[in-house]
Formats: structure tokens, sequence, C-alpha cells
């Protein structure tokens, strides 16, 4: 409609304004940027409406990032997607309507492509990380260097906000490598852009995560007996947070501690999911050398990620929680508790005499398969 009005304008037709059916626009449908660009929202909301935003994602095909690109394209934030292999992002498209998801070919090492992805966005989320290293990327290189490049590319440009994605424990005296880079990146992006946006993360659970996913995958090798404490936090919860970010110039130049409210163990959530799994799930207790050891050596020899020492000795970190930060509450989000939803991810293991049921009747079912016998 203003394309239109401003054609009727230019040929100097006059149309009266009934028979031009102009909605009026609401004063909430109008936002101003920290940089004072003014960006027009256009529709009732949801997969076919424009926030009048863009987004860049780095990131965006790893465990967090797709849930966040869904969350954004669905309220119909344009998005663009930086990616390395063709085949690992395709499924992002379907998250939005036609011309919302977008993909542009980078690398990491190649400013001009890193650019490219920045330069029309309004904020920029950087999940890119690296938590074992590689015959070709080391911590630094991703963690450090990565995000030097990404947060230089949208100052160039004057983006208004930019979100870096941290990790919980992010600390400069860390025996962990990953946590000493991660807070390494957190300074150089805040030196290269002051009100950036830092967001720790707790350890995620869901579908693709590395909590309960190693946990059902055979063999499990751990060490003291997965006994350190960890504050374990929905994917679906932070997503939200950073989606809600985008939205809030309030949150910038802040930090986020995203934890869920319950502390507990690795072998708790295993207990958890033995409940819900019904079913048994062993592991290995190992020394922690030993486990250090093998677990560097097969990281260098093979081609494919089965762990590394950096991970091990993260194994043994208690996770630590600044009270400085801020959290879930200051952006007006209770996130769920652990027990109330990792059984959705180990249910689909029960053996097909307990795919329906509860779990307070399991010992009813047991008895049952003593004289239950099923021929195929």
């Amino acid at each position: 409609m203003i394309f239109l009005h401003q054609v009727r304008v230019r040929v100097g037709v006059h149309v009266p304004l009934q028979a031009q059916n102009i909605t009026s626009r609401g004063v909430h449908d109008l936002a101003i940027t920290l940089s004072g660009k003014p960006i027009i929202s256009s529709g009732p909301g949801g997969r076919s409406s424009r926030t009048g935003r863009v987004a860049t994602v780095f990131g965006a095909n790893g465990f967090l990032g797709r849930y966040l690109v869904s969350k954004l394209a669905r309220q119909g934030t344009v998005v663009m997607v930086p990616f390395r292999e063709e085949m690992n992002k395709r499924f992002l498209k379907v998250t939005g309507d036609l011309g919302v998801v977008n993909f542009i070919e980078f690398d990491l090492r190649n400013l001009e492509s890193i650019e490219e992805s920045v330069k029309n966005s309004d904020i920029v989320y950087n999940l890119i990380g690296r938590d074992y290293p590689t015959k070709l990327f080391s911590f630094h290189d991703v963690n450090v260097e990565g995000s030097r490049r990404i947060a230089e590319a949208a100052a160039k440009y004057g983006v208004d906000r930019f979100v870096q994605v941290s990790s919980h424990d992010a600390s400069p005296d860390s025996t962990s490598e990953f946590y000493r880079t991660k807070y390494e990146a957190e300074q150089v992006v805040r030196s290269i852009i002051p009100n950036s946006t830092i967001v720790r993360p707790a350890p995620m659970i869901g579908w693709e995560d590395k909590v309960v996913k190693k946990i059902t995958n055979w063999p499990t090798y751990v060490i003291n007996n997965d006994q350190r404490l960890m504050r374990p936090v929905h994917v679906y919860d932070v997503a939200t947070a950073l989606h809600k970010m985008a939205f809030d110039d309030s949150t910038a130049g802040k930090t986020y501690e995203l934890y869920g409210p319950d502390e507990v163990t690795p072998m708790q959530i295993r207990r958890y999911c033995e409940f819900e799994a019904m079913m048994k799930y062993n592991y290995h207790n190992v020394p922690k050398k030993l486990y250090a050891s093998v677990s560097d050596l097969l990281n260098k020899l093979l081609w494919w990620h089965v762990g590394c020492a950096d991970e091990v000795e993260r194994q043994g970190i208690d996770q630590k929680v600044d009270r400085h930060a801020l959290t879930f509450k200051d952006l007006g989000i209770k996130p769920d508790k652990v027990a109330d939803y990792v059984g959705q991810y180990v249910k689909h293991y029960r053996q097909n005499l307990f795919q329906d049921v509860a779990p307070n009747s399991i010992a009813e079912r047991r008895r049952e398969r003593e004289f239950i016998h099923i021929t195929h």
C-alpha cells in the first residue's frame, strides 16, 4: 500500500483515501534500532508476517542454532545462514516462509565471505564454537580468532546488535583450554563491540545434545563416577532467550548466564533416563589420565569425533555460577526442571511391551512378561 501511495503522488493522480484501502498502522509496528534505523513490521504475527529485521546466525546448523533459526524465521525475521557444507543446512529452509531463510557460503578464514554474511543485518549471533580440536582448527582458531573476525565484520558494517554465545564456566584460569578460550573470546568481542551481549548457557539437553545422548550410547566411559555438579537447561529455553534478545535492546552490553533451576550430577540424569526408558544404562569408570591419553590419541588418528583430552578434563569440573550475571529471570523466562523433560528424549528406547506404560506401573508389566509371549 505504501508503494501504491508513492505512485499516486508521483503521477499526480488523486485517489480518495477510502479507495486506497490503507489500514492504520499502530505505534507498536515501528521500532527504532540503537543506531537510529527505523524498522517497520507487517502482518498480524506468525510465519507469513515480517518483523522488518534481518538476523545472521553463525553456527545455525548446530545444536542450539537450529532452534534459534526456527524461532526467528517462524515470526517473519529474515535469517541469513552462513554455511560450509551444502547437505548440513538444507533442513533449515523450511523453518520459515518463502524468502525468509537465506544461505550464504562462507569460510571462517575468508573475511570477504564473513562480511557478505553480516553487511545487511540488524543483529548477528555468533554460535560457532569448537569443543574439541581438529587437524585444521584449534580451540583458539575457532573460539577466539573466529569470534574476532565475525565481530570485526559486524563493526565494519555498523550492525546494531551482536550476541556472543559463550559457555558456562568460561574463565581465564580454568584448567580446560575450551573454557579459557571461550573467556578470551568474550573479551575480544567486547573490545571490538562494547555493547555486545554475552550469553553463557549451561549444559543443554535436547534431541541432539551431548548429555542424554552420551548416556544412551554404548559404551559410556566416565571419570569420578560422573559426580560433577551441573545445572542443565532445556535447549528450547536458551533459544527462547536468544530470540527475545533480538527485540529487546535493553539486553545490549549485558552478560547472561542461562542455567536450569536444579543442580544435579550426570549420574542423577542417568537415573532419570533409566527410569523413563525402563532399562539399565551401563557405564565404565576409568582413570582420568588413562582416559585423557587414549582420547587425545584417537582424536589425532581418526577423522570423526571420539573425544579429546580437554573433554575428559571438563568432566571433572563442577559448574560454577556467576552471581553478578543476569539470568532467565531478568528476561521474564522460567526454565523447566530437568526431570520434567528428559523423559521425552529416552522413552522411545523402551521395549515394545512398555511403550504406552507410565513409569509407576513398570513392576506390573515386568510380571506380565512372564506369561506374555510375542511371536512373529
